[in-house]
């Protein structure tokens, strides 16, 4: 708890958010309470976070896969789930490998991977502008703002190593089942994935040939639903595909990658 936060107003910041439904009441009010500068600001913090914004957003910031990226209000809030991709990527790069994490949001998984590798060089682009500010905050340079690879630099063509693509992958029909803090405070684009989730995917997948090295992999989190639908679209795009699997995340990712010869 912060210094200057008394006993009555942490008690008090308990019992608004247990009356909010928030399920770790005690844990919240410790972290908000650590983050704000005095109980004036405690007291708003508690109010946004009972009104149902994420926890991450209040506070400005994630703790994600051994770093911390800073959030603004509104930017998608990263997921446990999503260090399988971090593992995955940080297993693929070595000395000079250029990433990108393209839809980067936050730029969190980027973040992520240069802290496992930090010789790497790294890219990151998004089409939302607050998305970009933030992640310009986390990496501070070689960020850019686009559609997809329309806001790559033409020189990483066909010398990108691992393309991070965590794309949006909820289907349309399914964002009003989302839980109101996803819903209702992270950018719909970060979300929507169109009919059966896959459409930025396949987006994705279909220029992804052109960008990536030989031997270069793309990385895309989906559901297990749409594991088949999504391996037959990578091999559609001449790309290798295969999967990556972790039960306790409950995480699920697919890679492609480019190959010298024919893909089987």
């Amino acid at each position: 708890m912060r210094t200057g936060i008394t006993a009555a107003a942490l008690a008090e910041s308990i019992t608004r958010l247990r009356a909010a439904g928030c399920v770790f009441a005690e844990d919240e009010a410790e972290v908000l309470s650590a983050a704000a500068a005095d109980e004036i600001a405690l007291r708003a913090m508690v109010e946004r976070r009972a009104l149902g914004e994420p926890l991450e957003q209040v506070v400005g910031y994630a703790d994600f896969c051994e770093v911390r990226v800073l959030l603004l209000p509104g930017v998608f809030v990263p997921r446990v789930r999503s260090e399988l991709l971090v593992r995955m990527a940080s297993a693929a790069t070595s000395t000079g490998s250029i990433v990108v994490d393209l839809c980067c949001g936050s730029g969190a998984l980027g973040l992520a991977v240069r802290g496992r590798r930090p010789a790497i060089e790294l890219h990151a682009a998004d089409v939302d502008p607050v998305a970009v500010a933030c992640a310009r905050d986390n990496l501070v340079e070689n960020v850019y703002q686009g559609d997809l690879f329309e806001a790559l630099p033409t020189r990483l063509r066909g010398r990108i190593d691992v393309l991070l693509a965590n794309v949006p992958y909820v289907a349309t029909r399914h964002i009003p089942l989302l839980p109101a803090e996803a819903r209702d405070h992270e950018p719909r684009t970060a979300l929507d994935g169109g009919e059966d989730g896959l459409d930025v995917f396949r987006a994705v997948i279909s220029g992804a040939g052109e960008w990536l090295a030989p031997g270069g992999i793309v990385l895309s989190e989906i559901t297990e639903a749409q594991a088949e639908t999504a391996l037959a679209a990578v091999r559609d795009a001449g790309l290798a595909a295969d999967l990556g699997h972790d039960d306790d995340l409950e995480a699920c990712v697919v890679r492609g990658q480019k190959t010298v010869g024919p893909v089987r």
